[in-house]
Parts: structure tokens; C-alpha cells; sequence
């Protein structure tokens, strides 16, 4: 195996045009697991710690524009209000040490379908950059995932940065594991609502060959808030709809029965925390809209 180690996004981009089979490695908190035990033998590790620029964060109007290897912790600490579901899933990412290393586009590298951050970028609406020698491509999360572990990437493109949309709303992300940490999800909910567009988000994850979004479930609650002046009036969402909802998220679910858990169980506990974050973030939203403020 041989090692790699640019200095700069340039030279990266050279060396990942002329070895495009070089795995990238920045927190290697994915990567070092398969090659330790044996899962993975890559011919070439591109290191990417001396690029600087792709542990950087810019935020914007409308966007933050996270650099690949930004580690989960300056998202807890600095980008909680801009990215609060994404700063919620990233409490829940194994232990302190990995979270000071790990990063966002790691887990998109990696495309696992328990991957933490997945289901908050499919919520809150996210963009992957992908680089390469030839140029820079977007790529919209919806369609970054296109099979376990396999993403959208081209063999000599490189994860330069995330640009996710800032919160106008209130998000959240619930996780089942086996313990409270070091764990790895039996499956994973992220919801986001987005008052300017009166539309809301879903994100999966750990209960589908990839990591998806309910959207007939999306479908159903945008037009029953809106059908019941939910925006506006601020009441509560009733039992009869979030009962629905929960159940269309539980039937995006394409799950498989594993060490962490059966399929049944990770389609009804789908709903429960469907259930469950829309309940949370709804009662947000009303509280804001009482204080005259956004959540």
C-alpha cells in the first residue's frame, strides 16, 4: 500500500487524477476500521490533513459552505444555530476523540447507510462539491447515495466541501443504537421544518440500502399543515396527522435484519421517532411564532 500525501487542493486533485483508485483519508475513523480488519486493501491512502482549507467553514446568506474534513466538534461548537440538526447528529457520533477527527465528508465518502450525518443533510437540504482536475460538479444529496456504500463520486473527484442550507426553522435527529455511545445506528431520523417555503424535510438512515428520504410522507404533511392553517394559526398538530405521517415514514423504510436489529423493528421505530421529532419540532415552531421570533 502506498501512501500519499499532497500539500495543497491542487496537488491532491493531480494525484487523485493519476492514481484514481487512491482512497482519501482525513479522520479516518471509516477507513482505518476496514483496513484493520482487512475489509478493505486499497493500492494507494491519499492523506488529506495537510489541506487546510477543507477543515475551513464559510457561512452565508442562505448556506454554510462546510469544508470535508471539518471535524463533528466546530460543528457542535460553532455552527449550532446555523446547522442544528446536523449539530445534533453529530453529539451522537461515537465518542469525543472520533468527533474531534471525524468529519462530514468522510461519512459521504464513505456512504454508509448508518452514516450519523445523512439523515440531517437530506433534512435540511444539502449540496456535496464534488472536484475534480476536470472542474467542480454539485451534486444534490438526494442523489449523492446510489447504492450501500456506493455514492455519486467519479473515480478521479474529490470531496472538497458540504453546502447546507441554514436553518429558518426548527430540525431535529433521533438515533437508535444498542448503547449511548460507540455505537453504530439501528436506524436514524432527522426532520427539518422550513417555514419560508412551508414545506417539510425528512431524512433516514440505517433502514434502507441508502440513506432516504420519506417523501410521501413530506407530501402528506405539507398539505395537511397547510389544508389546516397550521403555518398560520399555530395549533397543534393533531394525533390523526402525525399518526399518518409516522406511518409513511415507516413505509419508506426498505430495512434488513442484522446483529443491531430486526427489519419490523426498525420500520416501527422509524414512525416512533417520526412521530416523536415532529412533535418536537413542531411545539418549537409554535413557541416562536407566540414570541413573534423564529426557532
Amino acid at each position: 500500500m502506498d501512501f500519499l500525501r499532497p500539500a495543497s487542493w491542487e496537488e491532491a486533485l493531480a494525484a487523485k487524477a493519476e492514481h484514481p483508485t487512491a482512497v482519501p483519508i482525513a479522520g479516518g475513523t471509516d477507513v482505518m476500521v476496514e483496513i484493520n480488519f482487512d475489509h478493505r486493501r486499497p493500492e494507494y491512502l491519499m492523506d488529506l490533513n495537510r489541506v487546510g482549507e477543507l477543515a475551513e467553514w464559510e457561512v452565508g446568506e442562505e448556506t454554510v459552505r462546510l469544508g470535508a474534513s471539518v471535524p463533528y466538534t466546530r460543528i457542535m461548537d460553532h455552527l449550532r444555530a446555523e446547522l442544528p440538526g446536523l449539530a445534533l447528529a453529530a453529539h451522537t457520533v461515537a465518542s469525543p476523540q472520533i468527533r474531534n477527527r471525524g468529519g462530514v465528508g468522510g461519512n459521504l465518502g464513505t456512504a454508509s447507510p448508518a452514516g450519523d450525518a445523512h439523515p440531517a443533510l437530506l433534512a435540511a437540504g444539502a449540496e456535496v462539491e464534488a472536484v475534480s482536475v476536470r472542474g467542480t460538479r454539485m451534486i444534490p444529496v438526494d442523489a449523492f447515495y446510489t447504492g450501500v456504500k456506493r455514492n455519486a463520486l467519479a473515480p478521479d473527484e474529490l470531496i472538497r466541501a458540504v453546502h447546507v442550507r441554514k436553518a429558518d426553522g426548527p430540525q431535529q435527529f433521533a438515533k437508535v443504537g444498542t448503547r449511548n455511545a460507540m455505537v453504530i445506528a439501528v436506524c436514524a431520523f432527522g426532520l427539518a421544518l422550513h417555514p419560508g417555503t412551508r414545506t417539510v424535510r425528512t431524512g433516514i438512515g440505517s433502514a434502507a440500502p441508502t440513506p432516504v428520504r420519506a417523501t410521501a410522507a413530506e407530501e402528506f404533511l405539507n398539505a395537511a399543515l397547510e389544508e389546516g392553517g397550521f403555518w398560520d394559526n399555530g395549533k397543534v398538530v393533531t394525533p390523526s396527522v402525525a399518526k399518518r405521517f409516522a406511518q409513511l415514514c415507516s413505509a419508506a423504510c426498505n430495512p434488513i435484519d442484522d446483529v443491531r436489529g430486526t427489519a419490523s423493528y426498525r420500520r416501527h421505530a422509524i414512525g416512533v421517532l417520526a412521530r416523536r421529532t415532529l412533535t418536537w419540532t413542531w411545539e418549537s415552531y409554535r413557541t416562536a411564532e407566540r414570541k413573534g421570533g423564529v426557532a
